[in-house]
């Protein structure tokens, strides 16, 4: 059964006195496109994230979220720039002379410069907390597939339904198609012979001109083509994996028959039947833009 590339999953779990939650959200893209934001305690597990998506998704922009709450102290270090306190201490005395100001410059003072003492996130050593995260991965993609496939099975739904129409329309033109034929060799003869006379010199090979001229107006060729296009499309929609791309070529090909037919076949009722599939395909094309 084909698949949605819009999903979302998210799973939590407790962390020592805190928590870790793992997001996956999925959109449509034309390929598969993989975005990871982990804190920089987890940033080792980038790559293992993004196979571990690659293995589960097959088009689609994925993005995946790690977030840790609560106590981190363990996973955290305070970095200080010991030179450029040293130069912060410096200009605050020259300025001090210069302006002739009192007062004194203590660690106070240099404290409350952000970019002398810094916290950062520190590679975590604990394979618990990586095994955890993972884990917490892996469910959260298992959400987003089962959603992905809830909403795929709802645009295969509404597909169908779309076809079944298109096919109604279609055994239409096909029952009509015939009869524009035999009125267009028809009201052709009755041109020529109010042309040339009741008489015309070679009456075999006028009712054969007449005859090439009624077979331009079959669609048969063209009906047979659309229904095998239609077929493929069936069965493509119970298929699993990405078939997305494919499905959209089927509907172009689907668009080319369907023009030829409302091209050659000047009728009103067959153009009214042409006008419905085209708004048909049309909302198909649609849906399946969202089909992995």
């Amino acid at each position: 059964m084909i698949r949605s590339m819009t999903g979302y999953g998210r799973r939590e779990a407790s962390w020592r006195r805190g928590s870790v939650a793992v997001e996956v959200r999925a959109v449509n893209h034309r390929f598969l496109e993989i975005v990871t934001r982990l804190p920089r305690s987890l940033s080792d597990l980038e790559e293992p994230f993004k196979k571990a998506v690659q293995r589960r998704c097959l088009r689609g922009r994925v993005e995946v979220t790690v977030s840790l709450g609560g106590e981190r102290d363990a996973a955290r270090a305070v970095s200080l720039d010991r030179s450029l306190a040293r130069q912060y201490h410096q200009a605050l005395r020259e300025l001090q002379k210069d302006l002739r100001i009192g007062g004194t410059i203590d660690l106070a003072l240099l404290s409350g410069f952000r970019d002398i003492m810094v916290i950062t996130d520190q590679p975590s050593s604990d394979p618990r907390l990586s095994r955890l995260t993972k884990r917490l991965l892996d469910q959260a993609l298992t959400d987003l597939d089962r959603m992905r496939r809830r909403e795929g099975a709802a645009l295969a739904k509404d597909i169908r339904e779309r076809l079944r129409s298109i096919r109604m329309a279609k055994s239409f033109i096909a029952e009509r198609a015939p009869e524009v034929a035999r009125e267009a060799f028809i009201r052709m003869k009755a041109r020529v012979e109010n042309l040339l006379g009741a008489n015309p010199p070679d009456v075999g090979r006028l009712n054969q001109e007449l005859a090439i001229y009624a077979d331009r107006c079959d669609v048969t060729e063209e009906l047979v083509r659309l229904d095998s296009h239609m077929v493929q499309f069936d069965h493509l929609l119970r298929r699993e994996g990405s078939v997305g791309k494919t499905l959209d070529f089927l509907l172009q090909e689907m668009g080319r028959e369907i023009n030829t037919i409302g091209s050659k076949a000047a009728d009103a009722e067959i153009a009214r039947r042409v006008v419905h599939i085209k708004s048909e395909l049309e909302k198909i094309r649609e849906q399946v833009q969202n089909v992995e």
